[in-house]
């Protein structure tokens, strides 16, 4: 139980704010001008702590517009340290310089914020390097060079820096092929390791009986729902705003962990609310995909291959449970004493205690 404690210590900070992926945008440009310029769009509370843990000051929390553009108007400088662009392999001489700051007006708590990163492109350059250490999840970059050809969209994990990219002349487009294996990672990616609350929802339906079929059966009722509300989502057929999708996941996971807790049978009815649940978490893969984007000439292929790679990294979580748990224990008398009961209600307390930060948090 003390290890179950200490688990759900780690999952508590960030899993409550929702899907990672996709939270940092940005738009990186070559000027003819000669001058280069990134549009940053991300979330502006966990940039201002990012930035104070880093200059090792107090983290804010709870401030409005007004106070959130201050505080990071403050931390302009060690943020500009954290941009780092690379002509031919060589270091600018010059930190890039951080001339726009927009946050979104007349809200309390604004969702992201835009900056505006400049600096110059040295003479002769032929590659540029991208890199911006303040992203810890996977995060999509557009790159634009200076012939003004069609723009190039990338996906970075993490910190990590691009490729060189030609200045004078746009990279070639990724073929089908490159954007279904992108897109299927992506895909994989949202689940394993940044879905932390999909992940306790499988382990959810997990818990409640030790054979596979039924586990099958759920996780299929499951992801053919979720294919619906992802495809008819991105097409814009449904809408649901994240104010209402993301709490109700959150929910979801309550109620599958107290079912369990309160029945030790699978019930009649319970792939049917999983298919309910999934086409919930449909609408949430939607929107982190809202956010990276689908190229238009491959739109069906990408938005397949993400949902793909969302069924793999599925069965990747009952494949590596069942591994770990169930093959060895499940037909021990305290199996459902020590394992399944103790373990549900802790994904229900995570699943409650998220549910109240996020309804807070919009």
């Amino acid at each position: 139980m003390k290890r179950l404690l200490l688990v759900a210590l780690l999952l508590l900070p960030g899993a409550a704010r929702g899907h990672e992926i996709g939270t940092t945008q940005v738009r990186l440009a070559m000027q003819r001008d000669g001058t280069w310029s990134a549009l940053i769009t991300t979330g502006p509370q966990a940039l201002a702590n990012k930035l104070e843990v880093k200059t090792r000051q107090p983290r804010s929390s709870d401030l409005d517009a007004a106070a959130l553009r201050a505080r990071l108007e403050q931390l302009i400088d060690p943020l500009a340290e954290e941009i780092d662009v690379r002509f031919d392999g060589a270091a600018s001489p010059a930190r890039a310089a951080i001339d726009t700051l927009e946050l979104p007006p007349d809200i309390t708590l604004p969702s992201f914020v835009v900056l505006r990163a400049t600096g110059a492109i040295p003479p002769q350059a032929h590659t540029v390097t991208w890199r911006y250490r303040l992203a810890y999840a996977t995060y999509s970059l557009t790159f634009t060079a200076s012939d003004q050809g069609s723009p190039l969209t990338l996906w970075l994990e993490g910190d990590a820096a691009t490729e060189p990219l030609s200045v004078a002349v746009s990279a070639t487009p990724p073929t089908r092929l490159e954007i279904v294996w992108q897109y299927l990672q992506l895909g994989f990616l949202h689940i394993i390791p940044e879905g932390l609350d999909h992940i306790l929802f499988v382990l959810g339906i997990f818990l409640l009986t030790t054979k596979l079929r039924p586990i099958l059966i759920q996780v299929t009722a499951f992801t053919v729902a979720h294919s619906i509300t992802l495809g008819l989502t991105m097409y814009g057929i449904v809408s649901l705003s994240p104010r209402i999708v993301e709490p109700m996941i959150s929910l979801s996971i309550v109620y599958v962990a107290v079912e369990n807790i309160v029945t030790a049978t699978l019930t009649p009815w319970r792939p049917a609310l999983v298919f309910a649940f999934g086409l919930l978490h449909g609408m949430g893969f939607a929107d982190v995909l809202r956010e990276l984007g689908l190229p238009r000439n491959e739109f069906i292929p990408a938005l397949v291959s993400f949902n793909v790679g969302i069924e793999l990294a599925q069965l990747t979580v009952i494949a590596a449970a069942y591994l770990s748990v169930a093959m060895w224990w499940r037909d021990k008398p305290w199996y459902r004493a020590r394992i399944v009961i103790p373990g549900s209600a802790l994904i229900a307390a995570i699943g409650l205690l998220w549910t109240v930060q996020r309804i807070a948090g919009f």
